[in-house]
């Protein structure tokens, strides 16, 4: 069996970046992943500017009464400083010329013939936000491969940037294997279940930023898996099950994608989570997450979230534990063979924060999904007793 971290590398040596990019409005950007480096084409302030509502003056100056020579809105363009005088300036007023400070209002006085009176010390430069502090021209703003956040598009526009290139959103094509399968909604007869992996595995994709093409449930025969493997890859630029990966008489998907395409890994030594298949169909990538719920999601975010993240473009940083944390329980029935990722939920306990661990830990219990904010990784062997520090992986 390959090990997580040997699985990660290997997926993500293998994630295409997408050649098909778009330049789209800022307002939908967001979320989205820059395709080009953006540079600046101008400095940030384009001009020396009060960084507050006070008194712009020379430092020479501030030792007298100084009458107001003029006031300086935002947007306005001042006249150089009369000798002698100040200026009435506000927040993000241009600072006029000859004039070296600005003075808070709190700390000036008018006395009864309107003229400013300084009650405090003032040196050369303060209050001033200087041109190109922020940015210069010429300087790198946004790198390729970035996952476009709130503040990147806000800094976009202030450099006056309206638009930007991104890449294309990738499509994932999934579907979900099992004649025990029934939709929400839908009455169950006797051994049949709700297929909960379609309702959190499709918004995950969509929370990504994918296009989801959800072919439903297939039926657990070879030639029906197979025809849904062939159309998901017409269409898609990565192919997605769930279930049918294992080694039952009724998991087609294994042998599908065999018939279809190419398998080229497919046990991961990692709880839960095992049989996970991953390969090729013709050009799309498959992905056949295993069909237990935590299985599927734990595999999801452990080593499927990064390689889509990658295959959108986007730079994706090692895969690292947030940080250490004490363990509030036991675990003394590990795994000898392969990493395990217990579910847990960070906790205030007696001063401190600490980790939870979720009482089922079973690969059909969705519900510890749900309950918890973390997960815990532990090698192979590898037991847990009460104050034990952990690898923290939010979820």
């Amino acid at each position: 069996m390959q090990t997580v971290d040997q699985t990660r590398d290997w997926l993500l040596s293998r994630a295409r970046v997408l050649s098909a990019t778009e330049t789209v409005p800022l307002l939908d950007a967001a979320g989205r992943v820059l395709a080009a480096e953006l540079c600046s084409t101008l400095d940030v302030p384009p001009h020396d500017n009060s960084a507050m509502d006070g008194y712009a003056l020379r430092c020479a100056d501030a030792g007298q009464p100084l009458p107001l020579s003029q006031r300086i809105a935002a947007g306005a363009v001042p006249q150089p400083l009369a000798p002698g005088s100040a200026a009435r300036i506000f927040t993000g007023a241009v600072i006029p010329p000859l004039a070296d400070a600005v003075v808070m209002q709190e700390q000036v006085q008018l006395d009864e013939a309107g003229r400013a009176v300084i009650g405090a010390a003032v040196s050369a430069g303060q209050n001033i936000r200087r041109r190109g502090e922020d940015i210069a021209v010429g300087q790198r703003v946004l790198a390729c491969g970035q996952r476009l956040r709130d503040a990147d598009l806000g800094l976009a526009a202030a450099i006056g940037q309206a638009t930007l290139s991104v890449y294309r959103r990738l499509r994932v094509a999934v579907f979900f294997s099992g004649d025990e399968l029934v939709e929400p909604g839908q009455p169950l007869a006797a051994g049949q279940i709700h297929n909960a992996n379609r309702y959190w595995l499709v918004p995950a994709l969509r929370a990504l930023g994918c296009e989801v093409l959800d072919l439903g449930i297939v039926p657990d025969t070879l030639a029906q898996t197979r025809e849904a493997l062939r159309r998901a890859a017409a269409d898609a630029d990565v192919v997605m099950t769930s279930g049918g990966v294992s080694v039952g008489e009724e998991d087609h998907v294994k042998a599908a994608l065999m018939a279809e395409g190419e398998l080229q890994q497919w046990q991961i030594a990692i709880k839960p989570g095992k049989p996970l298949a991953s390969g090729r169909i013709g050009a799309a990538d498959f992905i056949g997450l295993p069909g237990n719920p935590v299985s599927g999601y734990v595999t999801f975010a452990v080593l499927i979230r990064d390689f889509l993240r990658a295959r959108m473009g986007e730079t994706v940083a090692p895969y690292r534990a947030q940080r250490l944390l004490p363990a509030a329980f036991d675990w003394t029935r590990p795994d000898m063979r392969r990493e395990e990722f217990l579910r847990v939920r960070q906790i205030w306990l007696d001063g401190q924060w600490q980790l939870e661990r979720f009482a089922n830990q079973g690969s059909g219990v969705l519900s510890s999904c749900v309950w918890a904010d973390a997960l815990v990784r532990l090698q192979p062997g590898q037991q847990v007793a009460r104050g034990d520090l952990l690898p923290v992986y939010p979820l």
